[in-house]
């Protein structure tokens, strides 16, 4: 009689288990978290196990993801060490840098004087390289990607290291359509609604008193895109906010403004068109002219780069889900006719 054939199940891939300890007991007590909160995220994200004993850790799992764990808690814990803090934020923003294989924020920190402001994806690094590295940037994507954050940040810091003279902050003012003259107040008070996002950003980089002087002196200079032409922008770090927002003649009015040992970035989120129908926004324009110019670098963000509230994430990923089953996108609802 003929033994039955023997039947041979799938492989499964052998758990990998690694070994971490760490030297400072006081450090530690912050990498783990309160109750192990940090290292309970760890694991949910990366799908790993963490068994924890005093400054000892065993971590187990796929092989991949052992290794994005090791790595996340090594720049954390280096993080720690440089005085800085971490918390649940803080380790959601490594754990993306560590899926997106660019697990290291130490080089791409922004340094303003006690404040350090780190990459918090792999996108916004690259953004911030590319900042360092071109003349002009552009950063699109949906909002609370970092875009105009990161970037007063870059210029705050150049700033203060006295690598500029001036920071120069815009937006257009599309709801007045820039004829500002019918709104009650003085020129400032017409068109600081329209520029309060930039003026948030500043202060959250800056002492308050800081602000108001360097604004009083010239040194900051917050102003409608209007308010650009003619000028020659030297020695200063530009950024043009909402440039979804600005027509083709004021895009081109904008980038020409570009003078020596000038920075300028340029962010905006075309899904986000306020222009008046059969407007073409400036800033598509702009990205199929410029798109082979040297000199010039494009930073597109998903919604993976959303480093608000996690519901921001999921809000961005149902309208787009939503446009993409009807076919009509949110830009046309807003009237815009770019498309």
């Amino acid at each position: 009689m003929t033994p039955p054939a023997k039947t041979t199940a799938a492989a499964t891939p052998k758990p990998t288990s690694l070994d971490v300890a760490f030297d400072d007991n006081r450090l530690v007590q912050e990498l783990f978290g309160s109750h192990h909160s940090h290292l309970a995220r760890i694991e949910r994200s990366l799908d790993v196990g963490i068994d924890a004993r005093g400054n000892h850790l065993v971590i187990t799992g796929d092989g991949d993801a052992v290794t994005a764990a090791r790595d996340a808690l090594d720049v954390l814990y280096a993080r720690l060490r440089r005085g800085l803090a971490v918390g649940g934020a803080d380790v959601d923003a490594v754990l993306r840098m560590a899926v997106g294989g660019a697990v290291t924020d130490a080089d791409m920190a922004i340094r303003i004087r006690q404040r350090t402001v780190s990459p918090r994806s792999p996108r916004q690094a690259a953004y911030v390289r590319a900042i360092d590295e071109h003349d002009l940037v552009f950063g699109l994507g949906p909002a609370g990607t970092g875009k105009t954050y990161l970037a007063v940040a870059k210029a705050v810091e150049r700033l203060v290291n006295g690598a500029v003279d001036r920071i120069i902050l815009s937006r257009p003012a599309v709801e007045a359509g820039e004829q500002l003259g019918f709104l009650p107040g003085n020129m400032r008070e017409k068109v600081d609604p329209y520029l309060r996002p930039l003026y948030d950003a500043l202060y959250d980089m800056l002492p308050a008193q800081q602000v108001v002087k360097r604004l009083e002196s010239g040194e900051i200079e917050v102003a409608p895109l209007a308010f650009m032409r003619g000028r020659t922008l030297a020695n200063a770090f530009v950024i043009l906010d909402e440039a979804q927002n600005t027509t083709a003649v004021q895009m081109k009015m904008f980038l020409t403004r570009l003078g020596e040992n000038a920075r300028m970035v340029v962010t905006g989120d075309l899904s986000q068109v306020d222009l008046p129908r059969g407007t073409r926004s400036g800033l598509r324009s702009a990205l199929e002219i410029l798109d082979d110019v040297p000199g010039v670098a494009f930073i597109h963000f998903g919604d993976a780069d959303v480093v608000r509230h996690p519901l921001v994430t999921r809000i961005v990923r149902a309208y787009d889900r939503a446009e993409s089953r009807h076919n009509v996108g949110a830009r046309y609802e807003a009237g815009d006719g770019d498309g």
